[in-house]
């Protein structure tokens, strides 16, 4: 029913907002019609915001051939991270009801802020209307709108102030009616934005209540006039345990330090983070997570490199031990033909303290489809899922714990993580305490009803009375 805003939502979360620092503001636009056909399936750019001619050119087809009363609903505040964080906790009620019946449907995850604050002047260039008609509130009370749909032969009643000009012809087109709805957004925290969502999902309900009662065909519009100020987001839940984004300030605290990107400058093509890396010598432990990251970070990435198939990415430490430590990360990609596909995976870990030989370990399970990236709760040695590599002496010498862990070095978009594969098996432990014990007691059952089934009964009988009854040994 609200498939349109479920594909917003996929691309927001793909999308993601931009680096700290970045570019200039991106707003969501939402456009739905009561007509049908107005917008065909649109190949929109990743990664970048649609331009003022670029969103001119993108929405002109539709509002020509469409109904002539267009509504603008301009929220005072909108971020992308409010559909991805708020859609799916049912902040958008009657949103999702007017999208799941429209005839039209297009969705722009990102518009530039120039050509959304131009959007009023956009539409009524585009139409040829006359200046918008700001709704306070929404009130559509003694307005007099279209009720010709598209291509009709009879025309509607004009607005009220066109209504009853003489050189009007009755047979001509209607006057385009270009309506804005304003829609403030007063926001404290998590629960408040939420409601603030909530109420202006009513206004919006409200508004569209009426022109359907009435009738009237109408495309519509949402967007705002500038992005919402930067707060915490509640979890995604995308609704799978292999499916998982790194939560970006979740929960209260202290706000998480942001990833590593390599390279530093430009858009990155690897990135990593983990909520704490240490590493154990010789029983001697050593936490890097205030050198790796945050304002303190002292890693060196300089060492690092990436090709379409192969990323590296090489944390250099000027001094852990009394020596220079390398931590390398590698992660391959190739084309499975059978998957139709390429996968990614994190293939390797190494560690090389000052010039020893380096001490390796092969990564077990961390294939993830192209673009997903790789995380993981708990990744260790000794431990299930790092195997160590020969030389084994030297392996064996070095212990490696890494919480939290999300890297991606392929499918990079906008400077942070897309989707992720999570490390966890198909079958956790529980499951596989049941499945053994079930089929210990399936293999019981069935080994007792073989027993039982042959069995034989006697056939031949002693006579205590008479002589004894000889039983052939061949029997």
């Amino acid at each position: 029913m609200a498939a349109a805003l479920w594909a917003l939502i996929g691309a927001l979360a793909a999308l993601g907002p931009g680096p700290a620092g970045a570019a200039a503001p991106r707003l969501p636009l939402l456009v739905w019609s009561t007509e049908r056909s107005l917008w065909p399936p649109q190949s929109l750019p990743a990664g970048r915001a649609l331009s003022e001619p670029e969103l001119q050119e993108l929405l002109e087809p539709g509002l020509r051939r469409g109904p002539r009363t267009v509504l603008l609903f301009l929220q005072e505040q909108l971020s992308l991270e409010d559909f991805t964080a708020f859609g799916a906790h049912g902040a958008f009620p009657r949103l999702q009801d007017a999208l799941g019946s429209a005839g039209s449907a297009l969705t722009v995850p990102a518009v530039a802020g120039a050509a959304a604050a131009a959007l009023p002047l956009t539409l009524q260039r585009l139409l040829g209307a006359p200046p918008p008609l700001r709704l306070p509130g929404g009130a559509l009370a003694g307005l007099r709108l279209n009720r010709t749909e598209p291509g009709s032969d009879h025309p509607s009643d004009h607005p009220s102030d066109h209504s009853d000009d003489p050189q009007s012809d009755p047979q001509s087109d209607p006057q385009p009616s270009l309506l804005l709805v304003g829609l403030p957004h007063r926001r404290s925290g998590l629960m408040g934005a939420r409601e603030a969502l909530s109420r202006n999902d009513a206004v919006l309900g409200e508004v569209l209540r009426v022109l359907q009662e009435e009738r009237i065909p109408y495309t519509a519009l949402l967007s705002a006039e500038r992005p919402a100020d930067p707060r915490p987001s509640p979890p995604l839940d995308f609704g799978g345990p292999r499916r998982a984004l790194l939560a970006r300030g979740v929960g209260e605290g202290p706000a998480e330090p942001p990833p590593l990107r390599w390279p530093p400058q430009g858009d990155p093509k690897i990135l990593l983070w983990a909520r704490n890396l240490s590493v154990t010598l010789g029983g001697r432990p050593q936490d890097l997570t205030p050198k790796t990251f945050g304002g303190g970070a002292e890693v060196d990435l300089g060492g690092s490199s990436w090709s379409p198939h192969e990323a590296r990415l090489v944390l250099r430490y000027p001094e852990v031990f009394g020596e220079p430590l390398n931590i390398t990360f590698l992660l391959r990609r190739a084309w499975f033909p059978v998957s139709g596909r390429p996968w990614a995976w994190l293939e390797e870990i190494g560690v090389t303290l000052g010039g020893a030989p380096p001490a390796r370990f092969r990564i077990r399970g961390a294939a993830a489809p192209s673009p997903l990236g790789w995380r993981c709760g708990d990744l260790g040695t000794p431990g299930p899922l790092l195997l160590p590599l020969p030389p084994l002496e030297q392996s064996q010498r070095w212990g490696i714990r890494i919480r939290d862990l999300q890297v991606q070095g392929f499918n990079v978009s906008g400077g942070v993580f897309g989707g992720a594969s999570d490390c966890a098996g198909f079958f956790g432990v529980g499951a596989w305490m049941g499945l053994i014990s079930g089929g210990l007691l399936l293999g019981g059952l069935l080994l007792g009803g073989g027993v039982l089934l042959g069995l034989r009964p006697m056939d031949r009988f002693d006579d205590p009375r008479g002589p004894p009854l000889p039983v052939p040994l061949a029997e």
